[in-house]
């Protein structure tokens, strides 16, 4: 639903969403899931699925956001919906009868309208077109399913899964628990490039699986920042008593923005360079709460339909910052509750013995500067048509709380969503 168009800045980052299994007896057949089995595509090709996807997943974003800003009030929030969204539907993958009904209508689907065929290979399609190759972004987003050695999954299951959602299964001795958690945390290091550093911290005992999704997204500003524009020590509003100083970042450009008069909010697009972009949305002063509430897939439908590109002077902080969530506690409040009883079903997953669900956990990282990250080479003949200094536009200045959400067009996707209270706080 989202089909933006062009702007500046630079981030990189990397989140994992991880989730831990524990032994325990189960008692159901292995559901049908050779209905949604479809051939890994080679090419970012759409179909009709993955576009009434993105509203779900779109809706299931801000629905998860607000769960978040429950659990953990005026605090910086960020995630990553569509890593979650893929996990969970994978390890839906894995699940039958009312536990797999539970994961995928938390998700937002009705299972009586869209087949659970049909929503498996719209995530097949989804992410493979994240996958695909980009020239100037990179963007890759994967799983790692890692097994007490002595439990046997089934081999469609590890066939299904490695095809729909290019997951690697690793056999993991448990049993050793110091050994086990180094070589995960070693493969999370490994796969998000350093970004994501012992990302488990305990492990449990009588842990027998262990689930990781991943994704990593380094991009090019369409139009990088001067950073000889940028201004060390300028304030940032987090509350109304508490100021922090940070470094500002400053140019006049045009971008595509709006006021959202309903929401009470104004909107800034920066494009990356390549099939991506953010959205930065400052609410007015008392404003967050209203337009937390209200943010939906349709809002992001109007803003399309109503963002125009003008020139603006516009500051943004460069900033850091981190977000660490436990999402057991959220999910079951979500409706995905099977998944963590004792009568959890997983045997789509393994014979024999089976699983539930014992923990979710969720960290991502993000970093925006001027022109990107790891030194890319950027151009520097943007300021030839920079218009001419005597002239007067509209300033928008990110100086207190605002939400940022990062959007692949393709695919119309939320790749990341959250909200910045306090930029000091990496």
């Amino acid at each position: 639903y989202i089909d933006y168009i062009p702007s500046k800045m630079s981030p990189s980052l990397c989140l994992v969403f991880l989730l831990l299994g524990l032994h325990v007896t189960i008692h159901c057949t292995s559901p049908n899931s050779s209905e949604g089995k479809v051939t890994t595509c080679h090419s970012p090709q759409q179909n009709v699925t993955l576009h009434k996807m993105s509203s779900n997943n779109a809706d299931f974003a801000f629905n998860l956001y607000r769960r978040f800003t429950m659990e953990t009030p005026n605090q910086n929030i960020f995630f990553s919906p569509v890593s979650i969204s893929a996990a969970l539907a994978m390890l839906s993958f894995g699940a039958c009868s009312n536990t797999q009904t539970q994961i995928l209508e938390s998700l937002g689907f009705n299972l009586t309208v869209i087949p659970i065929a049909e929503i498996q290979q719209g995530f097949q399609h989804l992410i493979c077109s994240l996958n695909f190759p980009k020239k100037e972004l990179e963007l890759h987003m994967g799983n790692a399913l890692f097994i007490e050695k002595q439990l046997k999954p089934l081999a469609k299951f590890l066939d299904d899964v490695k095809s729909l959602y290019e997951t690697e299964v690793l056999s993991t001795d448990f049993s050793d628990v110091s050994a086990a958690k180094q070589e995960i945390n070693s493969h999370v290091e490994k796969q998000t490039k350093g970004k994501v550093v012992g990302l488990i911290q305990n492990l449990k005992p009588n842990t027998i699986m262990v689930l990781v999704n991943y994704i990593c997204f380094k991009a090019q500003w369409a139009n990088p920042f001067d950073s000889s524009k940028t201004e060390e020590g300028s304030s940032f509003l987090v509350d109304k008593t508490t100021t922090v100083q940070v470094p500002m970042m400053h140019q006049t450009e045009q971008y595509y923005h709006l006021v959202d008069t309903e929401l009470n909010c104004t909107v800034v697009q920066m494009d990356y360079s390549e099939k991506s972009l953010a959205l930065f949305v400052l609410p007015k002063e008392g404003q967050m709460k209203w337009v937390e509430g209200s943010m939906s897939s349709k809002t992001l439908k109007k803003w399309n339909r109503l963002l125009q590109k003008g020139w603006v002077d516009l500051f943004v902080p460069k900033f850091s910052i981190s977000a660490t969530y436990d999402l057991g506690a959220i999910l079951l409040k979500m409706g995905i509750q099977d998944a963590f009883a004792d009568h959890a079903d997983f045997s789509g997953l393994a014979e024999g013995n089976g699983l539930k669900l014992s923990n979710a956990a969720h960290k991502s990282v993000l970093h925006i500067g001027e022109k990107g990250t790891e030194g890319v080479a950027v151009h520097e003949d943007r300021f030839l048509d920079q218009p001419e200094m005597t002239a007067v536009y509209p300033i928008i200045q990110f100086k207190r709380p605002f939400l940022l959400l990062i959007l692949e067009k393709s695919t119309r996707s939320i790749l990341f969503l959250g909200k910045v209270v306090d930029p000091t706080k990496a």
